[in-house]
């Protein structure tokens, strides 16, 4: 019996995926061998602790018992099936699986049970969605949901590095009075503005794709397709931490004081909300933290079974990369690794 797992990490070149490797080893997996993969022409590069980058090939993936995704829909679509083939467990980052029937999109906090029943594939949720989840589940769980309206405040970094580099080199050049770079990773400038338009519009559709994640991922989460959801996602020029509004409307009564206190006993989650003092959840201070942060919770003056907060979280690390790595280890801990799983 192996003395500790093969793990894969595709698209450990990125921005999720480089802290996917951290985490790896920040978190103590039990992992004989972490092995990074990523495009062709960053194959050979040596990693920040010495890691070897590989090139992903029929030969290359042979042998693992997990393997941890950040690298796009088109590469899961061809990898991860062949990766669960050869016998390694997949928890796949991109949007390719998740609205798979037969693949479970699990968040670690709000549904571990969907774990069980896994085919080699485990669908991590999209960022938005899954620092939401994390403060809803307590919520649903206590009084049920009828409605969500949810806006987003997306930042640059869930583009990945070309968003952050496009943010700062806009915002340096109107400091220093110079020509503003035009736009590429955006439709307009983002540099001290706000765009209606996080993700792509597909053709003949009025919600952005990120729209579409937050309401049908939330619904498949929650086990729940009757809950009714309007989303508009926003992407503002910050460089790391998602911030959300959320106006929730349940099904039974559920006071201000009772939701936060469901929300301060709930895993993963940090409830700030003193507005008085001016504490509340900021994207700057929850950016490289584990937890999902909830503030300004209160009743909406409009609706007396509506409830509104502010959720904000680190989306590269909760919203992505520590999630990915916390089904990895309830995987681990239910026995739902292969044959090389560490001895007992």
């Amino acid at each position: 019996m192996s003395s500790g797992y093969r793990v894969a990490v595709v698209g450990a070149t990125g921005q999720v995926g480089t802290v996917m490797l951290e985490l790896l080893r920040e978190r103590g997996f039990p992992a004989a061998e972490i092995v990074p993969f990523a495009s062709a022409r960053s194959a050979g590069k040596v990693l920040d602790g010495g890691l070897t980058v590989q090139p992903l090939t029929d030969e290359t993936i042979k042998g693992f018992d997990v393997a941890i995704f950040s690298a796009g829909g088109s590469t899961s679509g061809e990898w991860a099936p062949k990766f669960a083939a050869a016998g390694a467990v997949v928890v796949d980052n991109s949007s390719k699986w998740r609205m798979q029937e037969d693949v479970p999109l699990v968040v670690s906090e709000v549904n571990p049970d969907a774990l069980d029943g896994h085919r080699g594939i485990v669908a991590n949720p999209n960022c938005s969605t899954m620092q939401l989840m994390v403060a809803l589940k307590p919520i649903h769980d206590a009084a049920g949901i009828e409605r969500l309206v949810i806006s987003t405040y997306q930042a640059v970094s869930g583009t990945g590095k070309v968003g952050v580099d496009e943010l700062l080199g806009q915002a340096k050049a109107i400091v220093d009075g110079g020509t503003v770079p035009a736009p590429q990773a955006y439709k307009h400038q983002i540099a001290f503005n706000a765009l209606p338009h996080a993700g792509n519009f597909a053709p003949g559709d009025d919600h952005t794709d990120e729209e579409r994640k937050l309401i049908n991922e939330t619904r498949k989460i929650l086990g729940d397709p009757s809950i009714r959801i309007s989303a508009t996602c926003v992407r503002v020029p910050v460089v790391n931490g998602h911030s959300e509004a959320v106006n929730v409307e349940t099904r039974e009564p559920l006071s201000p004081e009772a939701a936060r206190e469901l929300l301060r006993s709930a895993p993963g989650v940090t409830v700030l909300d003193e507005p008085d003092a001016n504490r509340y959840p900021l994207a700057i201070d929850a950016s490289g933290q584990d937890d999902v942060f909830v503030g300004r919770i209160r009743r909406d003056p409009g609706n007396d079974k509506a409830l509104d907060m502010w959720v904000v979280a680190d989306n590269l690390r909760k919203g992505a990369a520590l999630n990915a790595v916390q089904l990895v280890e309830l995987l681990h801990e239910r026995g739902l690794i292969g044959s090389g799983a560490p001895a007992a």
